[in-house]
This record gives structure tokens, C-alpha cells and sequence, in this order.
């Protein structure tokens, strides 16, 4: 029985939910925002701020537990020289998990894990305000593009109108054509009713 056992199993053993994390905070320091499992951001979050917290001392015994956890020596670079300067004035609470989305395959609720201050965040704050604006827009072109709609609605039916009148025109054409082919034959059998 796990009574008063800390953490989720995710339904790995021990070297398999070790290793899960080291790869998810290694992703989190190097993209600065990922999408996993809300149950995979909790559990990752405290190693993350414990990370960030090392490169906040940035001595080489921080340096060597940092790099001993995380996978990739670049990220530990990264960590220690742009990531760790940046939460210099904050004590804590380096990271922030939204939730997003259900997945479809297997209904796990996802959510985003990001650092505070984050490019991409910002770049996606971003985004998010031009979207707005972009509707914003999109809003005042639909009421110009509305008023604008009766006048090609008339130019249609003009085309539609002039379109009739071809077709009837070719139509009379094609009447014209046949009569005067039926008026021979009729000549040829009032001769032939002479005779």
C-alpha cells in the first residue's frame, strides 16, 4: 500500500519516471514553454524552480547538480547564463502552468508549463493582441464589404439579365436557322404533290 507516499507513479517505475523528468525539464529550460499533461507540469514544476534556483547561485557545485539532472549541456548554459539572470529580483515562482486543452486520443486534460518572462510567451501574448485586432479589423471590413454587397448583388443580376438576354438572343438565332431549312422542304413536297 503507498500510504503517505509523495508524488504521482504516472504509471512508470522509478528510473522510467526519473528519466520522463529530466527529459520534460530539460524541454522546459531549453523551449521555455511546453505542453504536457496537467498531472507531468505538477510534477515537474518544483524540480524546474529548484533548477532555476541553482543557477541563481551559480557556484560550480550548483553548476555540477544542474548539469548532473539536466541532459544537455547547452541548456545548462543557457540556464546559467540568460535564464537564471532574469529571475534575479524574484523568490520563487519561476513558472506558470495553464491548462488548455483536453487531448483527443485518451481525454487527458493538457496544459501548458512556461517560465515567467518567457520570449515565446511574450510572443505569444503578443499573437494574441494582433488576433484581436486582426478581429477587430476583420469586423470593420465585414460592415464596409456589407454595404458594398448590394452594389455587386446588382452588378450579378445585370450580368444575370445580360446573360438572358444572350441566351434568348441565341435562342431566336437557332429558331431563325430552322425555318428556313423546314421552308425548302415544304417547297420540295408542294412539288412533289404537283407532279
Amino acid at each position: 500500500m503507498r500510504h503517505r507516499m509523495g508524488g504521482r507513479q504516472l504509471g512508470r517505475n522509478s528510473s522510467h519516471r526519473k528519466a520522463l523528468f529530466r527529459t520534460l525539464v530539460t524541454s522546459v529550460l531549453d523551449k521555455e514553454r511546453i505542453e504536457t499533461t496537467i498531472a507531468k507540469a505538477k510534477e515537474i514544476r518544483p524540480i524546474v524552480e529548484r533548477m532555476i534556483t541553482f543557477g541563481k547561485r551559480g557556484d560550480l557545485a550548483a553548476r555540477r547538480i544542474a548539469a548532473a539532472f539536466i541532459s544537455s549541456n547547452d541548456v545548462v548554459k543557457k540556464l546559467f547564463d540568460t535564464i537564471a539572470p532574469r529571475f534575479k529580483d524574484r523568490n520563487g515562482g519561476y513558472t506558470r502552468i495553464i491548462r488548455t486543452r483536453t487531448r483527443i486520443g485518451d481525454g487527458a486534460e493538457m496544459a501548458l508549463i512556461e517560465l515567467l518572462g518567457a520570449p515565446a510567451a511574450e510572443a505569444a501574448e503578443k499573437t494574441k493582441e494582433e488576433k484581436k485586432k486582426g478581429q477587430a479589423n476583420k469586423g470593420k471590413e465585414e460592415k464596409k464589404t456589407e454595404a458594398a454587397k448590394p452594389a455587386k448583388k446588382e452588378k450579378k443580376e445585370e450580368k444575370a439579365k445580360g446573360k438572358g438576354e444572350i441566351e434568348e438572343k441565341a435562342a431566336k438565332k437557332k429558331k431563325a436557322e430552322e425555318k428556313p431549312k423546314e421552308k425548302p422542304r415544304q417547297a420540295g413536297k408542294k412539288k412533289a404533290k404537283e407532279k
